[in-house]
């Protein structure tokens, strides 16, 4: 509940001073907007997505001495999915064994040394952690989005209760975050769960796949795309990716990368 009342003060902070400097609410970068910002940290200041602590110093948005704990995922990684390979190699067993449907995806951090923080960024209504993601996505992973030259970046969305119950969705928060760093537009109703599936993590690779079947559905017919990067927060066995490739082809897609938060490692 606290939680929920710092986000809802800092909202609420934040419209009362654009409406007095008379910007709109998404405003356009500059120095009203920086000026703004800087007001909001003084009332409302950041939390670490690392140590949820108060950032400092003040003006980053993680916590310096807390960036080393998130490990970063480093060559080599599978060509397919980009999961961290435990040796040298050019796919994972995973990607060995199964034929995904998406182009090619990356994935920014260990799944092991970010877990903590996507948890309270999924469940603790810690929405402002998807800045500093979105900042670490763009600078490491910024050259991926740039050769791929995506028309747009799609969340991958949640069913109408689930959002309900959560009161946003992190992956649309994460790709908002990252559309405005890279330029590329965000396609948010473009891509809706129309299956409110069961939670994913307490099943087997076969139990997700079916799990997920026809979860999916294209809610805007009237935009045609061609190329397009998928973002996620967590990519484990692909069920996900792959049934929302296969949603998004069938809508003329021809191209499906993704952009995960975080993977686990390939063996």
């Amino acid at each position: 509940m606290r939680r929920d009342a710092e986000g809802a003060a800092r909202k609420t902070a934040q419209r009362k001073i654009q409406k007095q400097r008379g910007v709109k609410m998404r405003p356009r970068p500059g120095a009203a907007a920086k000026a703004c910002e800087g007001v909001l940290q003084l009332l409302f200041p950041l939390r670490c997505p690392v140590c949820d602590g108060i950032v400092t110093p003040q003006g980053e948005r993680i916590c310096l001495e807390c960036l080393g704990r998130l490990q970063l995922l480093t060559p080599p990684w599978c060509m397919k999915c980009g999961k961290k390979l435990a040796q040298e190699g050019e796919f994972c067993g995973d990607c060995q064994r199964r034929e995904h449907l998406f182009t090619r995806g990356r994935a920014l951090y260990s799944y092991e040394s970010a877990a903590p923080s996507i948890y309270r960024f999924k469940y603790g209504g810690r929405r402002e952690y998807a800045e500093a993601f979105g900042e670490q996505m763009a600078e490491y992973l910024g050259d991926f989005i740039r050769s791929v030259r995506p028309e747009a970046l799609i969340p991958i969305p949640l069913h109408r209760k689930r959002l309900r119950a959560r009161g946003y969705n992190q992956a649309r928060l994460l790709a908002r975050a990252l559309g405005r760093r890279t330029g590329v537009p965000v396609c948010a109703d473009f891509l809706v769960r129309v299956k409110n599936t069961l939670p994913l993590k307490y099943e087997n690779p076969k139990e997700r796949q079916n799990n997920l079947k026809k979860a999916f559905n294209i809610a805007r017919n009237d935009v045609k795309l061609k190329r397009v990067v998928v973002i996620d927060d967590i990519y484990t066995t692909g069920s996900t990716m792959d049934e929302a490739a296969e949603t998004l082809r069938g809508a003329g897609v021809e191209e499906v990368y993704f952009i995960a938060l975080a993977s686990g490692t390939g063996v």
